[in-house]
């Protein structure tokens, strides 16, 4: 059995586990009578990789911890990845209704990223989708001055705008457009562009009371023919567990952070593939 399909296997048979856990985001079960479906589109801030519209309330503090282990194929040599895990920390706010702002760091590259998400209006019976702004900024502190002669602080720098558009269709269905803007100000590939534009697209499909399925997939336009680099493609299974968010996951990138996977996902699928989790718990 391909390792791929062995660690799915093994989600997919610990699912039962967890179905008599308390509901953690009772708003998204919420029906009004007229179902205009005004409730968040999506129940944690990411969809996969990449965000959703999901903005944190005020005075509201999460906290994420993410994995995304080493590549499958290498098998038992590295433990299904796990001995090449990429860890992710990060801490959201809400500093007002309907604005949030984030500090993180990942062990790629070694990257600090802060980052402020705005809900520019939400979908209601007079207005059909959400809509929400996100940026943020990446500082590499992997990098040396051995490396580089003429390093300064600007080349550590990358990143990312986007504006979430989202639509929750009925109450198990929701999907989303992300128009995205990437700066990267040292590219890992000199043909590559240092501006780069993108376009990402995203669902969740709820399937009981407290798990869902979503998948995520971002195009770069502007990726160099010639790149070794791939476009990111998620599927990921959100399961609610008393008061957290557990999202597990299956993608060819292994950051998690904007710039680093939708410029630079290294994995190509069912040849290369990084199995992850992300954490939430709201304080």
């Amino acid at each position: 059995m391909k390792p791929y399909l062995l660690a799915i296997t093994i989600i997919f048979l610990g699912i039962n586990s967890v179905r008599s856990q308390e509901d953690l985001l009772n708003e998204l079960e919420q029906v009004t009578q007229e179902e205009s479906y005004e409730q968040p589109a999506f129940k944690a801030m990411k969809i996969g990789n990449l965000q959703s519209t999901k903005v944190a309330a005020k005075g509201d503090m999460y906290m994420y911890v993410s994995h995304r282990f080493g590549t499958l194929k290498d098998g038992l040599t590295t433990f299904f990845g796990f001995d090449n895990a990429n860890t992710k920390i990060q801490l959201v706010y809400g500093i007002y209704d309907g604005i949030q702002i984030g500090l993180a760091r990942e062990s790629i590259r070694k990257t600090y990223s802060s980052h402020i998400k705005a809900k520019i209006i939400g979908q209601s019976k007079d207005f059909p989708v959400n809509i929400v702004g996100y940026a943020t900024a990446n500082i590499r502190t992997d990098i040396r001055k051995q490396q580089y002669p003429l390093l300064e602080f600007g080349d550590r720098m990358n990143y990312a705008t986007q504006l979430l558009i989202s639509k929750r269709f009925s109450n198990s269905f929701s999907f989303e457009l992300a128009p995205t803007y990437v700066r990267q100000n040292l590219v890992l590939e000199p043909f590559q562009k240092h501006d780069q534009v993108a376009l990402g697209a995203g669902g969740r499909m709820k399937v009981s009371k407290r798990m869902s399925v979503n998948v995520d997939y971002v195009y770069n336009l502007s990726r160099h023919k010639n790149s070794i680099y791939n476009n990111p493609l998620t599927f990921g299974l959100d399961i609610e567990t008393g008061g957290h968010v557990f999202q597990l996951l299956f993608s060819n990138a292994q950051s998690t952070n904007e710039p680093g996977f939708i410029s630079n996902a290294e994995g190509k699928w069912f040849e290369d593939v990084f199995f992850g989790f992300n954490i939430v718990r709201v304080f």
